[in-house]
């Protein structure tokens, strides 16, 4: 890509961003949509105001990750009623000098659900760990009209106070009480590169499900997802969830539709990429 005077600047702030393939991710939706943009990681300290430092740089639109997903609704013009339902902005479009803020992981959620075929109305639910991630899920699976959704935690008094007030319909249980259901889904980092010996349930477990989704993408086979395929349950991993949140981005940064053949051609380089790092 060329650069010249009319790049227009994104990118992704956090505290520490070590190797992220955001930026290979937007490069590649650039050259696809044929515009001239750069996409930068920039880590910030802690006492830093983002909104006020992006503005500084001249950026149009960020992404946002650990840990600065909550901190930074504060400091928005404007936030978005799915983000406000997660209570989490991981997107942040600056227009005339205000700044809106999305989550553009709920649609990466709505958009793997969608291209996997997996239909989730009146669907049973589980959800393992209570995070960000999770409070994505959470708010997806009931816009896509899921029966019942349990989350699964380690601290289910704690958790079950916050979830439940900020959800209202969901059930909050230890993973002891795990019965079994339709979808299991790992929003934890367990089973993440390097420690992909790791599995957050047993096998046991799995085999209680039909179909097992992991939001981990590397490896492109956690663990749980390799348990789940050795029992016959349809597996899905986190790259499409990924690739999506990016497009979500771009869309909204943009302002143009962005067709899935894009995102099909992206994931397959993103897959290539997992493979060479092994």
């Amino acid at each position: 890509m060329k650069e010249g005077i009319n790049m227009s600047k994104y990118g992704l702030v956090g505290e520490k961003l070590g190797h992220s393939l955001s930026p290979t991710i937007h490069e590649n939706i650039f050259k696809n949509i044929e515009k001239n943009g750069e996409y930068s990681l920039y880590e910030i300290p802690r006492d830093e105001k983002i909104v006020e430092t992006m503005l500084k740089k001249g950026v149009e639109g960020f992404n946002v990750t650990i840990p600065y997903k909550e901190k930074v609704i504060n400091e928005l013009d404007f936030i978005s009623e799915e983000a406000e339902k997660i209570g989490a902005v991981n997107l942040v479009q600056i227009k005339s000098g205000k700044s809106y803020g999305y989550n553009s992981d709920y649609y990466g959620v709505i958009k793997m659900f969608e291209k996997h075929n997996i239909i989730l109305k009146n669907k049973r639910c589980y959800i393992l760990g209570s995070g960000g991630a999770a409070k994505s899920v959470i708010v997806a699976l009931y816009d896509l009209g899921a029966k019942e959704i349990v989350v699964v935690t380690r601290d289910v008094v704690k958790k079950r106070r916050e979830l439940i007030n900020r959800f209202k319909k969901i059930e909050v249980i230890s993973y002891e009480d795990i019965i079994g259901g339709d979808i299991i889904i790992n929003t934890t980092p367990i089973g993440m590169y390097p420690n992909i010996d790791s599995s957050p349930v047993t096998e046991d477990i799995i085999k209680r499900f039909d179909i097992a989704v992991d939001v981990i993408y590397n490896p492109k086979k956690t663990k749980f997802l390799l348990l789940a395929e050795k029992n016959g349950l349809k597996c899905v991993n986190g790259i499409t969830m990924l690739v999506e949140q990016a497009i979500k981005s771009e869309k909204l940064w943009q302002g143009v539709e962005i067709e899935d053949k894009v995102g099909d051609k992206i994931e397959k380089i993103i897959e290539n990429i997992l493979e060479e790092k092994k």
